[in-house]
């Protein structure tokens, strides 16, 4: 069998009754909802499992959900006896990953991720900022799409996903010039994003500096397991290593695509997508067909997924 990686979502997985069903079977996934709940003096869990779709959507709620049904889903799994060989994560994700990695407690991960949704959603006043989806055009010509659809504004791509998917981030008017540039240039689709403010941009810059003191404030270690981060699309296995690529992550692209292939290069031919959802399962689809993708969000697909690497471990035995 080759290298396992666990791959964690960001923020547009989130739905009502994610991490419920694991959280009332598995004593170790509801130990980590009620240290969510003590840590930020408000029930998180109740708003994963009964919540409206409107509250979790609020970015200040969305990040910390994710990361707690994340690190709950992480937690069964260890368990199971289930353990990866190298962690990424998408935007938030990244913070899931270091957690697992064993770089960031967990208390300090979902106070961190907290701040930062708050600090995102008070960046931009509401309607200033946009984000876009551009199908079926390559990374290259959406850039050059953005460049001319800026007009003096911020327009630039934001989630480098796949070689068919990227998104795009900046002031709304300039978003709206390039999802109608980018049809005119032949995308299958171009569509605005629901979310409430312009992530990884330059639009970003003014909470960076802001957050990096929360972040340098917070205790960091060495990483257990290689991480891809998103800003290099590099292996990183330090604290300050690890700190730094969440700093620049604020503002700046994530470059998920040349970090999946990045794994791939370094024997990766299993991967886990660790928390709600299969959004991550797509792109990888996208990017490379020939691998396993599993996900674990449920009973069902832990079951699936614990399975079939057992299957696969005594197949290489």
């Amino acid at each position: 069998m080759g290298k396992v990686a666990f791959v964690f979502p960001g923020q547009a997985s989130q739905y009502p009754g994610m991490g419920k069903e694991l959280a009332e079977k598995y004593a170790a996934a509801r130990a980590v909802f009620d240290e969510a709940d003590n840590t930020l003096g408000f029930s998180i869990s109740k708003l994963c499992f009964e919540g409206s779709e409107e509250d979790l959507k609020l970015t200040a709620n969305t990040q910390p959900a994710i990361l707690t049904c994340s690190v709950a889903v992480t937690r069964v799994l260890a368990e199971k006896g289930l353990q990866p060989d190298f962690v990424a994560g998408h935007s938030l994700g990244e913070y899931s990953a270091l957690v697992c990695a064993g770089s960031l407690k967990f208390a300090d991960a979902v106070r961190l991720v907290r701040k930062r949704g708050a600090y995102m959603q008070d960046a931009v006043s509401h309607g200033v900022g946009a984000m876009a989806a551009i199908m079926g055009l390559s990374h290259a010509v959406v850039a050059d799409v953005c460049k001319r659809a800026a007009d003096g504004e911020v327009c630039a791509p934001a989630n480098l996903n796949s070689p068919d998917q990227t998104v795009i981030s900046g002031h709304a008017g300039a978003v709206k010039r390039a999802v109608e540039l980018a049809s005119q240039a032949g995308a299958k689709r171009a569509v605005i994003l629901p979310v409430s403010a312009p992530f990884h941009s330059a639009l970003m810059a003014p909470i960076e500096e802001k957050f990096a003191l929360d972040l340098r404030g917070a205790e960091f270690s060495d990483l257990r397991v290689p991480l891809v981060t998103n800003v290099d699309a590099d292996t990183i296995s330090t604290a300050s290593e690890a700190r730094e690529a969440l700093i620049r992550q604020v503002s700046m692209p994530v470059r998920w695509e040349e970090s999946v292939r990045l794994l791939l290069d370094e024997g990766v031919n299993t991967f886990v997508e660790v928390g709600p959802t299969r959004v991550l399962t797509g792109l990888l689809r996208q990017i490379e067909r020939s691998v396993a993708a599993l996900n674990v969000e449920d009973e069902k697909s832990l079951a699936v997924t614990v399975e079939k690497i057992a299957a696969a471990r005594s197949d290489a035995a």
